[in-house]
């Protein structure tokens, strides 16, 4: 008879918490794809302004006018600025939980790993066992024919 992996709920555990690497993982890099999406907006929304700005004081521009596109610029390059510290943390939360996803992995492989040799073990002592009865019940056949 097969004795089962003693090991199974460990096992089970790690899968558990290799799951919850992995989803956790996915949302990171998700974050980190919408941090990168936003700064690319702000920096593309930033341009377009300042091409505005350009062309709106190749035409002439009052003071306030002047004054006021340059108060705005600033403030988005701020933006920008605010939204590139946002995609360099987000960067280091995914690539913190890029290292955690690997060691849940590398540890559920281990106990996969040693489940298998379980399993490999089990099945060669059942072969034999098998093979052991097989064998009685030739020799006994063959008795009996002899017998007879």
């Amino acid at each position: 008879m097969t004795k089962p992996f003693a090991l199974q709920p460990i096992l089970e555990l790690m899968q558990t918490r290799a799951d919850d690497a992995t989803r956790r993982l996915a949302t990171l890099i998700a974050a980190e794809q919408d941090a990168r999406s936003k700064l690319q907006m702000l920096q593309e929304y930033r341009d377009e302004y300042a091409g505005r700005f350009r062309a709106a004081a190749q035409n002439g521009l009052g003071q306030r006018e002047w004054r006021n596109y340059q108060e705005f610029l600033d403030r988005l390059d701020e933006a920008v600025g605010h939204q590139r510290d946002a995609v360099r943390r987000q960067e280091q939360q995914t690539a913190a939980g890029q290292s955690d996803w690997q060691q849940q992995r590398k540890k559920l492989k281990a106990f996969e790993t040693l489940s298998h040799r379980h399993n490999v073990s089990e099945m060669a002592r059942d072969q034999k066992r098998d093979q052991k009865v097989q064998d009685e019940f030739a020799a006994r056949r063959g008795e009996e024919d002899e017998a007879r």
